[in-house]
């Protein structure tokens, strides 16, 4: 798996988040999974490049689109599982519409289904990344 033990790690690890209700972790380690996969399959074979040491998600995103490795839809989704992931990470105001608090509060559904919505969208686009080709195993 491009990634290596990380990325590995970060697949074992967000499968027994999602079964066990740990809804935040699972969106963590399935944006992790899917940087490290990315990044790393760009730096691997014979059209191999390289890329600076602390490439940006975003970045890594472009690059991929540009060579195939996923489509722009799954570009605009993966970016969607950032936007998830970032207000999980990073401080948010609690008039920020990301924060968790601010979309229960909008919504008026709890922050428990949220969160299990996130991590089924997470856990989907893993899935749908670990079964593209450039990543598929066993063909």
């Amino acid at each position: 798996m491009p990634g290596g033990e990380t990325a590995s790690a970060a697949w074992t690890e967000a499968r027994s988040s999602f079964v066990h209700g740990n809804y935040v972790a699972t969106v963590l380690l399935c944006q992790g999974l899917a940087e490290h996969m990315l990044a790393a399959y760009l730096t691997i074979g014979l059209d191999a490049e390289e890329l600076p040491d602390r490439v940006s998600f975003n970045d890594t995103l472009k690059r991929c689109v540009s060579r195939d490795v996923i489509s722009v839809q799954d570009a605009d989704d993966l970016r969607r599982l950032m936007n998830l992931r970032n207000p999980l990470t990073h401080y948010r105001s609690i008039d920020d519409p990301s924060n968790l608090s601010r979309r229960v509060l909008n919504s008026m559904i709890p922050a428990e289904t949220h969160l299990l919505t996130d991590a089924t969208f997470a856990m989907s686009m893993a899935i749908r990344l670990l079964a593209l080709p450039a990543f598929r195993l066993g063909d």
